[in-house]
């Protein structure tokens, strides 16, 4: 039997064990998609990854996700960790500020500062969320639809069915029927303005049964695609 070595590293936190966990086999080569998704499973993390070698040529290596119901495209502390780790590992990118990571949505830059790591959000595309669908969401989320400012779905390799809402105490008290998230089949993430005073501007959750993970504690692609959609229509 191969041995594999695998770190797993925390992301988005100066704080142990306060930020997403994730799992990163720092050699992918030789496995089966069955493989990585039975260890994804095993891990019983939102997210493990997989490092292999590049298949472009711009990229300095390149990292499949999965999540314990399947693989994503793209995800944003995947990304990250995926980097630390790679970096940690010995590796040296082909520049020395920035890397190049390769996954199924594409090439994602990171830029690194010190010991911090930055990626460029990928493109997004946005659209309405049909009716019927928008009304289970709300079911299952404990709205009202008075509560709901804007909604629309955000897809930056993941799709976020992305609701904007009233107040940070609206999302912060929300108690999801995850049973009924689970069986709509989407993600969903929620955001509102903060008040005044307070140290952030915006407070999110995200919601992600249809994967196997009911919330996430941070969500990097749902973060990416809300700021997007947030600075296009003038909220942020």
């Amino acid at each position: 039997m191969r041995h594999r070595l695998f770190k797993q590293v925390d992301v988005f936190t100066t704080s142990p064990c306060g930020g997403n966990p994730l799992a990163v086999v720092l050699d992918g080569s030789g496995l089966s998609d069955d493989e990585m998704q039975r260890f994804a499973r095993w891990t019983n993390l939102s997210e493990t990854t997989f490092l292999l070698p590049p298949s472009s040529s711009a990229a300095d290596y390149r990292v499949r996700i999965f999540t314990p119901g399947g693989e994503l495209p793209f995800a944003g502390h995947p990304t990250l960790g995926s980097c630390h780790a790679w970096l940690q590992s010995g590796a040296r990118p082909r520049a020395a500020d920035r890397i190049v990571q390769e996954c199924k949505k594409g090439l994602i830059t990171l830029r690194r500062d010190g010991d911090r790591l930055a990626f460029g959000a990928p493109d997004m595309q946005r659209s309405d969320i049909p009716a019927a669908t928008l009304q289970g969401l709300l079911q299952a989320l404990g709205l009202r639809s008075e509560q709901v400012r804007a909604a629309q779905a955000l897809d930056n390799g993941p799709v976020w069915y992305s609701l904007l809402l009233d107040s940070a105490d609206t999302v912060r008290q929300l108690q999801p029927d995850h049973a009924a998230l689970k069986a709509l089949g989407t993600k969903v993430g929620v955001v509102a303005e903060q008040g005044a005073g307070a140290d952030t501007r915006f407070e999110v959750r995200g919601f992600a049964a249809a994967i196997g993970v009911d919330e996430d504690p941070v969500t990097g692609s749902l973060n990416a695609s809300l700021a997007q959609w947030l600075m296009e229509t003038g909220v942020a």
